[in-house]
């Protein structure tokens, strides 16, 4: 029984470690919330998009060129997405996962995940997909989360112009991303 007290405070440190990690941190200049596009008309989204940009993160360290995403429409309403880039050493990554829409049909708000199918009913597995600008002619498209730690601008075509590309540039800056931490992808 001796040990008992320095259990508890262990027990308590961590119960205080714990909730402080789950304690949202206070900015003092809040920025508002990311903005979907209006609606999205999921079967016409479906196909390649090519990644024209990204903000870098971890999972895509070793992609070096030819990025790019192909989305499949599926009998349960859900979407095959396939990733695939080029690494270093010449060889393909291919990154096989599953998408769901949030909300009604015409959500722009998506979720996706590339665990395995048995751990889909963990929501850390899932991850925001939300389209925040799209074109007319679904031919451009910006895609982040709700904390802008994510974006992508993608497009149906290996290249685009300068002019859309900056232009979209300018809608994502009116959307509080700093577009300067954008790279450019090489498309072959």
């Amino acid at each position: 029984m001796r040990f008992t007290t320095p259990w508890i405070a262990l027990c308590m440190a961590w119960i205080a470690v714990h909730a402080a990690a789950q304690t949202p941190a206070v900015t003092p200049t809040a920025l508002p919330p990311v903005t979907t596009i209006a609606t999205l008309d999921l079967p016409r989204y479906m196909g390649t998009w090519y990644e024209v940009s990204k903000f870098p993160n971890r999972f895509q360290r070793q992609c070096v060129a030819n990025t790019r995403a192909h989305y499949l429409a599926q009998m349960d309403g859900s979407v095959q997405v396939l990733n695939s880039c080029l690494t270093a050493d010449g060889s393909t990554i291919d990154a096989l996962g599953s998408a769901k829409q949030i909300g009604p049909a015409t959500s722009a708000k998506l979720q996706v995940r590339f665990a395995p199918a048995w751990l889909s009913w963990l929501p850390q597995v899932w991850g925001d997909y939300w389209v925040i600008d799209l074109d007319t002619d679904y031919q451009l498209a910006a895609v982040s989360d709700a904390k802008r730690e994510y974006l992508w601008v993608l497009s149906r075509t290996p290249r685009i112009s300068t002019k859309a590309y900056d232009a979209l540039l300018e809608r994502i800056k009116a959307q509080h991303f700093d577009v300067q931490k954008l790279e450019r992808t090489t498309q072959n």
